[in-house]
């Protein structure tokens, strides 16, 4: 089995890799709930919050600090916009309705690939084609940034073998 060397973030791109740790740890903690029966309903509120008060703030800083250091042309740049564009949509469907288990599916599956597309294409492209004076701006622009993810939330559902009743 090969092995592969981990990718050297920069400083000015780390913050970013690490709220996609924090999804990664969503994208388990919702696959736990399925496996365990847990009702789809308690995930999907879950899922919602975590959406609300963590991944939005982290699309609004990638599109506004990250991608915005690309061509409005750039395929990388089109193609995280539009991975965007769709996880908001299929959020939207999933605030009508929290407890249809094919959402979290969907979800699940749109957000694992947006983030494994960014770790291993996108942010290796910006950090080889933005010039160090942007990175250094981005990194301080981070350094000021107030966002903290890994949402506090009381159901810890993934800690349950069963639902609560």
């Amino acid at each position: 089995m090969e092995k592969t060397k981990p990718i050297k973030r920069s400083a000015a791109i780390v913050e970013f890799s690490r709220d996609h740790h924090f999804a990664l740890l969503l994208l388990w903690k919702i696959r736990e709930g399925l496996k365990n029966s847990i009702e789809p309903s308690r995930i999907g509120s879950y899922v919602i919050h975590f959406f609300d008060q963590d991944l939005i703030p982290h699309f609004q800083a990638e599109e506004e600090i990250l991608f915005s250091r690309l061509p409005k042309e750039n395929a990388l740049r089109l193609q995280a916009e539009e991975e965007h564009r769709n996880i908001y949509r299929i959020m939207d469907a999933m605030k009508k309705n929290p407890a249809e288990p094919a959402a979290l599916d969907q979800f699940t599956e749109a957000l694992e690939s947006h983030i494994r597309f960014e770790e291993r294409e996108l942010f290796n492209y910006l950090q080889d084609n933005i010039s160090e004076a942007e990175l250094s701006e981005i990194a301080s622009w981070l350094k000021a940034r107030t966002h903290d993810p890994g949402v506090a939330w009381s159901d810890t559902f993934w800690d349950n073998k069963r639902p609560k009743k």
